[in-house]
């Protein structure tokens, strides 16, 4: 199955943050690999997105949308720095 890179998911996660999380960096839960989230292996769209470590291919982030709602779960990221303007 191919993927994108991370840079996939600049569009659904802006309509749900007011910063560009792909600038973000997160540290997998699995492999401890520090990185940007544009570096994730991202796979969708349907039923939603998943994207998961460049470094050991385990799940970090799954975004689904339906109705009204979004769903992110970030289990597999152990943090997320995001930039922020002081």
């Amino acid at each position: 199955m191919t993927h994108l890179d991370g840079n996939a998911l600049a569009g659904p996660l802006g309509e749900l943050f007011a910063v560009d999380v792909t600038a973000a960096t997160g540290r997998c839960a699995s492999c401890g690999m520090t990185g940007p989230v544009a570096s994730l292996k991202v796979y969708g769209p349907g039923p939603g997105l998943v994207a998961r470590c460049p470094g050991c291919d385990e799940v970090m982030l799954r975004l689904v949308r339906g109705p009204g709602a979004a769903w992110l779960d970030l289990r597999g990221t152990v943090t997320l720095r995001i930039p922020v303007v002081d």
